[in-house]
């Protein structure tokens, strides 16, 4: 059945690029490139699965579904939950102060517009801070909210400083931020922290339209607020992750994600993927157990009944399944030696099954190794030709992979049709 050398490979110590747990690219440690990093420890993560999330078209979560997924957030080492906006409804605000009744070691935060009665049913919640927004485009003021620029500024100053009054954390939300002129962004921002009161700055990417290229400019803009920045970008153009890696490399300090990148429209910036290539490509550890992720997907999955693609990054049920031929035979002869040759990052890593070798159309004679080791079986050179031929075939004729189970029945049928042959022969 071919050649399989299973002696260790005599490579170099490992690098922060190559562990044993991951093989990115030494790339991304090359000085020029390291020199061009400046992020700011520690990173936090912020999740609002529970408020922008739950904007997904379609996604409701009860109070006793939000406190589930919370305690999960806080079991994954989430820094900051964003509980919900109390003002939506009296099931949101009851959501909210269970979730703070909790006592979980994440702190918890509350969504509200700058109007001071969201404030003060954020504050009768309990919460340790809010994001308070507010349109930041000329053009969304005037339009959208039929509001004179003036007036948002005011709504803002008013708000911000009733709630630092009451003892809150703030992290000033100016929506669409990078559809506004510079001019007018940092016209709104600087007035609401210079008369009323700013905490934190969100960097706002409401519609998901800022390239990648971008991001450390807004970042540079945004900075002379001289208070910390956050991350809040959308995925319309897929750009999320990008960007939210560029601007926490560029200094900002917590980064607002979604489990499974669910929220309005194509969604946030998801969670895990931004955190796995934080900790793999950057070396930056933000304390999130990269072991609950899976887990922590699958629950908010589940509880939202948004379906995702069976290999999406990280946490895809598919995602360490090889069918192809070429990728079985690395996959055998490196597990017992270094599994990252054939894939970037271990399954354990976050949380998933071990890799399993499937057959299907496009496996080779190692996947058919691989099926009769699993069933004990052993078959010449030509039995294993002729099981792979009809593995093909099934394949290709219903469109799907062939299970172990019916490939059981396929072996039985060759390996003892050709063992009567060749006893026949041999009479």
């Amino acid at each position: 059945m071919g050649y399989r050398d299973s002696r260790p490979s005599q490579r170099a110590e490992k690098q922060p690029w190559h562990t044993d747990r991951w093989f990115t690219s030494p790339w991304n440690y090359e000085v020029p490139i390291r020199k061009q990093l400046a992020f700011v420890a520690p990173i936090q993560i912020h999740d609002v699965t529970l408020r922008d999330g739950e904007q997904q078209a379609g996604v409701v979560f009860s109070a006793d579904e939000k406190v589930r997924i919370a305690e999960a957030l806080a079991e994954a080492g989430v820094h900051r939950i964003e509980a919900g906006l109390p003002a939506v409804s009296a099931a949101d605000e009851a959501a909210v102060r269970e979730i703070v009744r909790r006592r979980l070691p994440s702190q918890i935060y509350a969504f509200s517009r700058c109007m001071v009665e969201d404030v003060k049913l954020a504050v009768d919640c309990g919460v340790d801070g809010v994001i308070m927004e507010i349109p930041s485009s000329r053009h969304l003021i005037e339009l959208g909210y039929r509001w004179t620029v003036e007036r948002a500024q005011e709504l803002s100053i008013e708000a911000t400083t009733f709630a630092h009054d009451q003892g809150l954390k703030i992290s000033f939300f100016p929506i669409d931020a990078t559809r506004s002129s510079v001019k007018d962004y940092l016209a709104l921002v600087g007035r609401v922290a210079k008369e009323g009161h700013v905490d934190a700055l969100g960097l706002v990417d409401t519609f998901g339209v800022l390239a990648p290229q971008t991001v450390p400019r807004l970042v540079e803009r945004s900075r002379q607020l001289g208070v910390p920045l956050e991350t809040h970008f959308h995925m319309d153009y897929g750009l999320g992750i990008a960007n939210t890696l560029i601007a926490a490399a560029s200094g900002a300090s917590t980064l607002q994600v979604t489990v499974g990148g669910i929220g309005e429209r194509a969604g946030n910036t998801p969670l895990e993927e931004t955190v796995l290539a934080l900790e793999t490509l950057y070396g930056v550890d933000t304390g999130i157990h990269l072991e609950r992720l899976t887990d922590l997907a699958r629950l908010v999955m589940d509880l939202s009944g948004v379906s995702q693609p069976s290999n999406r990054p990280v946490t895809g049920p598919t995602l360490f399944n090889v069918e192809s031929g070429i990728i079985a035979t690395w996959v055998r002869n490196t597990r017992d030696v270094d599994l990252t040759e054939a894939f970037p990052f271990l399954p354990e890593l976050v949380g998933q099954e071990p890799a399993q070798l499937v057959l299907g159309k496009g496996s080779g004679l190692d996947s058919i190794a691989e099926g009769l080791d699993a069933l004990g079986l052993t078959a010449t050179d030509e039995e294993a030709r002729s099981l792979l031929e009809v593995v093909k075939s099934r394949s290709l004729e219903r469109k799907k992979l062939v299970s172990i189970e019916e490939f059981a029945v396929i072996a039985d049928s060759i390996l003892v049709g050709s063992r009567a042959r060749n006893a026949n022969a041999e009479r």
